[in-house]
């Protein structure tokens, strides 16, 4: 057994798993926040980092059957979400490749405020 390469992502508005904060992605990588979870909502993002998958299996969701991988922290083993390895209709093809990540399980990391974020903020010249 080896040691576990934990990748740091650069940026202000990382999105880190909840339960041992290791950074997952980034907010700009978000595709869609209108997805839902086991635990409530859950968002698409394009890519995801500190991770490991699950095997694929075939899985009836919401908008249809897709090919699909549980995704879980490659540092504490949680749960986190899944990634669309295929989907099986044409409208959902956008999806594959992408993970999505349970709103609940994950939290924001190193979200600073910058001078752009303040402009036109309550209190701002």
């Amino acid at each position: 057994m080896g040691r576990i390469y934990r990748k740091f992502l650069p940026g202000t508005r990382i999105y880190a798993c909840n339960n041992c904060h290791a950074h997952l992605t980034n907010h700009d990588d978000i595709v869609s926040k209108s997805f839902q979870g086991r635990t409530g909502r859950a968002y698409l993002f394009n890519t995801v980092v500190n991770v490991t998958l699950g095997p694929a299996e075939d899985r009836i969701l919401n908008t249809g059957l897709h090919k699909v991988s549980d995704i879980y922290c490659n540092c504490c083993d949680v749960y986190l979400g899944w990634k669309y390895e295929e989907a099986f209709e044409q409208s959902q093809k956008y999806k594959e490749g992408k993970a999505v990540l349970e709103k609940a399980r994950m939290k924001r990391e190193e979200w600073t405020s910058t001078v752009e974020d303040l402009d036109g903020a309550p209190g701002s010249p």
